[in-house]
């Protein structure tokens, strides 16, 4: 078949596949709109093995930097000076600053695959009730975002990887 029938195909084959899992059995540890979020990054960083490191690695890095932004967030008082607004402002400021920075070591140089992370993390930690807090952020369990928004930036972007090998076998050149 032609390369877009097989991409297509692939896609949407493994996007039931990981529906299924993200809505049964790897539900509430699996999110498939962060993990659908790393597979599109990995289609966009150009889908080679580059591209599957890069996300993966910058993803979690962007995890990390929201998980140390919101420990700080849930360590400001209400009463402080400036006001929670602000001082949230302030703290997101420079924690995406650093985040930025950290481009400079080649590791960590892929910003929109940080940003990928550091946006899931906060989907999760400010519309799942009860998960911006000291007792999650610091817990050992599934319910921290180190470990569930990076869990599923990394099966998603293996399912990226996946789709494409899929397609590559389906093309007929």
């Amino acid at each position: 078949m032609d390369k877009l029938t097989a991409l297509s195909l692939s896609i949407g084959v493994l996007a039931g596949v990981a529906t299924f899992l993200a809505v049964g059995p790897a539900s509430g540890v699996f999110f498939i709109w962060a993990a659908t979020i790393a597979w599109a990054a990995y289609f966009f960083l150009g889908a080679t093995k580059e591209a599957l490191k890069n996300t993966i690695v910058c993803g979690i890095f962007g995890v990390f930097m929201a998980w140390v932004t919101a420990i700080i967030l849930t360590g400001i008082s209400p009463d402080t000076a400036l006001g929670f607004p602000a001082m949230a402002a302030i703290t997101v400021t420079f924690a995406v600053v650093v985040m930025c920075l950290a481009a400079n070591f080649p590791q960590l140089a892929t910003i929109p695959a940080s940003v990928l992370g550091y946006s899931s993390t906060f989907a999760y930690l400010l519309q799942t009730p009860d998960k911006l807090t000291q007792e999650v952020l610091f817990g050992v369990s599934l319910s921290n975002p180190l470990l569930v928004i990076s869990i599923s930036i990394v099966v998603g972007t293996y399912f990226g990887q996946l789709s494409a090998q899929l397609a590559a076998k389906w093309t007929k050149e």
